[in-house]
């Protein structure tokens, strides 16, 4: 279905001549009706109806990377500038250009690089948004997550859900720096955002080192569990663990033309996403190939963890290497080009469009 099809818009737009907003365009006596019905909170749909039915997604999102050397020195510099307890956060909000200033790397996401120094603690806190946490730069930091206590390496992934307690430190001699995706703008759509700090800076761990691996992460559920919420009862996803799979993955089967050897990170007692509203991946790219173009609804934030390629976004070419952090926005064509072997780890709101049966992808593969 054209624009044009949507009713008088188009029509009164050719006959006034271009330029302008369509209301600037259409005929005196249409002028003269919308501005009288504007005062009663009123507007006329079919003047707008081909911009909000769109024929595909139009995106504001832009194609954007976040070069971690860049970065880094900044986050340094905040971090000689306030405290983790002055801050409540010490985080460098990643604000995707196409956005116009708002809090947001994608329509949905937010994102951002946290710093936790040597001898810090960012203290405990809960809220409505659930979060994820991919370690960039450090190791032997930790997060707390519900009264259990997750050491931090490179790769790792570390959920926390929505409402749960949570605090981060770092007992090493070096700085901790990881990537935050939430789904803070998804939330502040429905209005539906709660926060509350707790009267401890820290949790005192209340379960064994490893626990909910313990529980949920071999194919095995303690007898009489139930689940209190969607989120995943599993809080860390080792990369050491998961790079194993990539190379299972990798010797065994043919890689995907779009996505070379791709998996999702699950909620292993449901084979669902690990949080509700946001998914993760990890892939492996083919040396020395691009990947076939693809394209999906789902606008996606990717954080390289090993290895240096190409990356082609629409009509955007964004160069990476490991810590850089990219977007590719919504209905886009893009495709990979790894120099060598090469992981991207990433996170989007695929599993909400599914829920909602609005997720749809394309591929491009020659036949």
């Amino acid at each position: 279905m054209t624009d044009g099809q949507y009713g008088a818009s188009a029509a009164a737009a050719e006959a006034d001549g271009a330029g302008g907003s369509s209301y600037e365009r259409v005929i005196p006596e249409r002028r003269a009706y919308y501005e009288k019905i504007s005062h009663e909170n009123l507007a006329p749909l079919w003047e707008e109806l081909h911009v909000l039915v769109p024929a595909q997604p139009h995106t504001p999102v832009k194609a954007v990377k976040w070069d971690y050397d860049e970065v880094r020195p900044l986050l340094m510099e905040a971090g000689g500038l306030i405290t983790a307890d002055e801050a409540e956060r010490r985080v460098l909000m990643l604000r995707n250009p196409g956005l116009g200033g708002q809090a947001a790397i994608t329509q949905s996401l937010y994102g951002g690089f946290q710093l936790i120094l040597p001898g810090e603690v960012a203290r405990t806190h809960r809220h409505s948004q659930s979060a994820l946490r991919f370690i960039i730069e450090g190791e032997g930091a930790y997060t707390t997550v519900g009264g259990e206590k997750i050491p931090m390496r490179p790769g790792d992934l570390v959920l926390t859900p929505s409402w749960n307690w949570h605090d981060h430190g770092n007992d090493t001699d070096k700085p901790m720096v990881w990537l935050d995706g939430l789904d803070i703008p998804l939330i502040s759509f429905f209005e539906a955002g709660f926060f509350e700090a707790a009267n401890v800076e820290s949790q005192e761990p209340s379960q064994p080192l490893g626990d909910s691996l313990a529980r949920f992460g071999s194919g095995l559920a303690p007898v009489d569990w139930r689940p209190k919420a969607k989120a995943s009862p599993m809080l860390h996803y080792s990369y050491e663990r998961t790079r194993e799979v990539l190379e299972a993955m990798r010797r065994a089967d043919p890689a995907d033309p779009c996505h070379g050897w791709k998996m999702r990170y699950i909620n292993p007692t449901s084979g669902g996403s690990p949080m509700a509203t946001i998914g993760a991946f990890i892939q492996m790219l083919p040396p020395g190939e691009a990947t076939a173009p693809y394209r999906s609804t789902d606008a996606t934030v990717f954080a390289v963890v090993e290895g240096s390629g190409t990356s082609t976004i629409g009509d955007v070419t964004i160069e990476w290497k490991p810590r850089d952090v990219f977007v590719a926005p919504s209905w886009v064509w893009q495709s990979h080009h790894a120099h060598g072997e090469a992981t991207l780890f990433s996170f989007s709101d695929r599993p909400v469009q599914q829920v909602l049966d609005l997720w749809r992808e394309e591929r491009r593969v020659p036949a």
